[in-house]
């Protein structure tokens, strides 16, 4: 009868369900009896007032705004904002105290979500049983109506909670509250501030007790104490086993009686149970504010519920626990590219064992954090961080693709006050400069060519000149009238390359090469080199995190590639997740704030050269193969990059830590992936634009 009148009121109608879920969902005391008759109100004004929008869920924006923090860091403005203070000074404010009280659950342990009924989609699918997470809310609300008709209270035992799911679903309530507890001590954790808290009391010799409303049993509350470091209380109430709870204030009042005469002071996150109703009952209260405080308004809410719910977990528990004050280059690495470079590893993993690749080519630089982090989830694949870059590339596919070459070293660089010198250098072509007096003959021969209704004015070529729209095209002209020349001189650079790949690529057959995007170029051209040009038997596939986008001038260059195969896309490409490929514009920087997320500490790399090569830039020789590697600059803010990379290695090593034994939860999508970038876009981008005046990063050919 409960689960019929339930279903009537709750279920019928989606746009209810939400509304009553949003206030329900984890709520304890007067706001769960307030949840109810909030039911009963949405019911009445749809059936009665007939509102039938409320039958309906409210519509999502496609894209979720949210006003990020651009002036500091969201860890230092919730310190300043909520007062939180030092673990020294919260210590000092407590310390006189007789009995020290603390909460459990959002105080002195964290769950790796930020709603604890998370927790349940790990069981159900443990279970194997379709929609567990709703059976099991449900079972705990009615468990709690029995008790109240029956004793009087709601605090309910978590037998009570799965004599009631035995009875609905069949399920063994003996195996499930093992599989809960067992479960919950998984991914239970100390929350850093609380436990160094707890520490420093214990140091000083102070009598600690920990009262919580909870339905798990005694034997799980303490093992998962234990394992979280919290040893030595005094004693632990918990509501279940006396039928009394903080929220009504009975539990306090126990307390009390227990310790009469003692000075007590309550620690705990909820403003009614923890805060106003200790206090009611007469105990000195120190607040802690709930790190999930915040969720609403800077986290994504767009995201598949068991990733969104981990996603969002983490990183409330880690920026709010007051424990630590965190940079703002280190929390975009954190917030934003954590996730993303974890959900990619994961997927580029999937391919490597699906496809039985013989070795994982990290492309320089983007593959430096990719790399690290993929070695840690994934120790055992074979993986090499290899050099290449959009310069090297380009000289080395010269005579196989030469309208890409005169693209990107003169068509990118035309009207960019970059004079014709200048260009020429950058192809390192510079022993052209002083021929560019032949460029009369040149342009006489040209002119005959074209025949005589063609005349035109002549053009000097000089290299102080800036290249522009008028003369881009005679300095090709000049380039190709010299090809001969320009071959030669990259012969050794195809040499040693070659050299250099052989080594790497010695035993294999099928491997992958990894980038950041985005048309594929970098790891189609290496396929192309080795494989037609080298004549290597090995077969390369380009993995990338995007593709172009309707933005790019070509925005279907690579689809011949990713239709059959030779190119792999991640988070968005013309066959997937397609609103991302309307929304990521190259034109408003996208493709550098996701490059910037990837930048390294290495230097640009400009090419490769044959045995010892003389150079002014910084070079490594490699005496196993005899070549060179040239390198170029180092990126804007090394520091800032450095917290970047610091930022999502501690994610991964955190999200590794939490759900490394339920490995599902590493099947991240790609627009999962991309959600915290969407909200990072938000109001024109006004947030990354902070993040990039931070960085100067250099994404074209130089």
């Amino acid at each position: 009868m409960r689960s019929e009148v339930y279903s009537f009121l709750v279920n019928r109608h989606p746009g209810i369900s939400y509304r009553y879920h949003k206030i329900h969902d984890d709520a304890t005391g007067m706001r769960r009896m307030f949840s109810w008759a909030y039911l009963l109100w949405i019911n009445f004004a749809y059936y009665v007032l007939f509102c039938r929008f409320l039958g309906r869920i409210p519509e999502m924006e496609i894209y979720e705004k949210r006003k990020l923090m651009i002036k500091t860091s969201e860890s230092e403005g919730h310190q300043k904002d909520a007062g939180i203070l030092s673990v020294e000074d919260f210590v000092r404010k407590i310390k006189d105290y007789d009995v020290i009280s603390f909460d459990i659950f959002d105080t002195l342990i964290f769950r790796p979500f930020s709603s604890p009924t998370d927790v349940f989609y790990l069981i159900g699918e443990k279970f194997d049983f379709l929609d567990f997470k709703n059976l099991r809310v449900w079972a705990e609300w009615d468990a709690r109506m029995k008790c109240r008709q029956k004793n009087g209270h709601t605090e309910v035992s978590l037998q009570d909670i799965w004599e009631n799911l035995e009875e609905d679903t069949g399920l063994n309530a003996e195996e499930g509250m093992r599989l809960e507890c067992e479960t919950e001590e998984k991914l239970c954790y100390a929350n850093p501030y609380m436990l160094q808290v707890w520490k420093r009391l214990q140091k000083l010799g102070k009598r600690m007790i920990i009262v919580s409303d909870m339905y798990l049993p005694r034997s799980c509350i303490e093992r998962i104490l234990q394992k979280t470091g919290y040893t030595g209380a005094e004693r632990i109430y918990i509501s279940n086993e006396y039928g009394e709870n903080k929220a009504g204030g009975d539990l306090f009042h126990r307390v009390i009686r227990d310790f009469s005469g003692a000075r007590i002071v309550h620690i705990g996150d909820n403003p009614h149970s923890d805060q106003k109703m200790a206090k009611a009952s007469g105990l000195d209260i120190l607040p802690y504010q709930n790190v999930n405080k915040n969720v609403l308004l800077y986290r994504p809410m767009d995201m598949s519920s068991m990733i969104g719910g981990a996603y969002r977990g983490l990183v409330s528990n880690h920026l709010y626990n007051g424990s630590e004050k965190f940079s703002i280059d280190y929390e975009y690495g954190y917030v934003y590219g954590g996730l993303f470079v974890v959900g990619y590893c994961h997927f580029i993993h999937e391919y490597y064992e699906q496809h039985y690749l013989d070795q994982l080519l990290f492309l320089a630089r983007d593959g430096d954090i990719l790399r690290r982090v993929y070695q840690k989830l994934y120790p055992d694949d074979r993986t090499v961080y290899v050099y290449w870059s959009r310069k090297a590339a380009t000289k080395l596919m010269a005579d196989e693709d030469k309208h890409d070459f005169f693209r990107r070293f003169i068509y990118h660089k035309v009207n960019q006050k970059i004079t014709i010198g200048e260009a020429l250098r950058s192809m390192e072509l510079e022993q052209l400069l002083p021929e560019l007096s032949d460029w009369q003959e040149i342009w006489d021969v040209w002119e005959r060519k074209s025949g005589a209704g063609r005349k035109q004015k002549f053009i000097d070529l000089r290299a102080e000149d800036e290249l522009t729209d008028k003369n881009a095209y005679l300095l090709r002209r000049f380039i190709e009238a010299k090809w001969e020349r320009v071959m030669t001189h990259y012969e050794e650079q195809q040499v040693a390359a070659e050299k250099y790949y052989r080594e790497i690529l010695h035993g294999c057959e099928n491997v992958a090469a990894v980038d950041i995007g985005w048309a594929g170029s970098g790891a189609l051209a290496l396929s192309h080199l080795v494989e037609k040009v080298w004549g290597m038997d090995c077969r390369i596939t380009g993995i990338v995190a995007g593709t172009n986008t309707i933005h790019n001038a070509q925005p279907d260059a690579s689809d011949p590639f990713l239709q059959d195969g030779r190119l792999v896309a991640y988070l968005y490409s013309g066959q997937m997740n397609r609103d991302l490929l309307k929304k990521h514009d190259p034109n408003k920087d996208y493709n550098v704030f996701w490059e910037l997320l990837l930048s390294s500490l290495t230097p640009s790399f400009q090419g490769f050269h044959d045995g010892r090569y003389q150079t002014e830039k910084e070079s490594i020789y490699l005496e196993t193969v005899d070549i060179t590697l040239e390198f170029g600059k180092y990126d804007f803010n090394p520091e800032g990059i450095r917290e970047i990379q610091r930022g999502i290695l501690d994610f991964a090593e955190q999200y590794l830590d939490h759900f490394g034994a339920f490995p599902y939860m590493f099947r991240i999508s790609g627009r999962d992936a991309y959600a915290p970038m969407l909200v990072a876009a938000s109001y024109n981008e006004r947030y990354l634009k902070e993040m990039e005046k931070r960085f100067q990063l250099e994404i074209a050919v130089n």
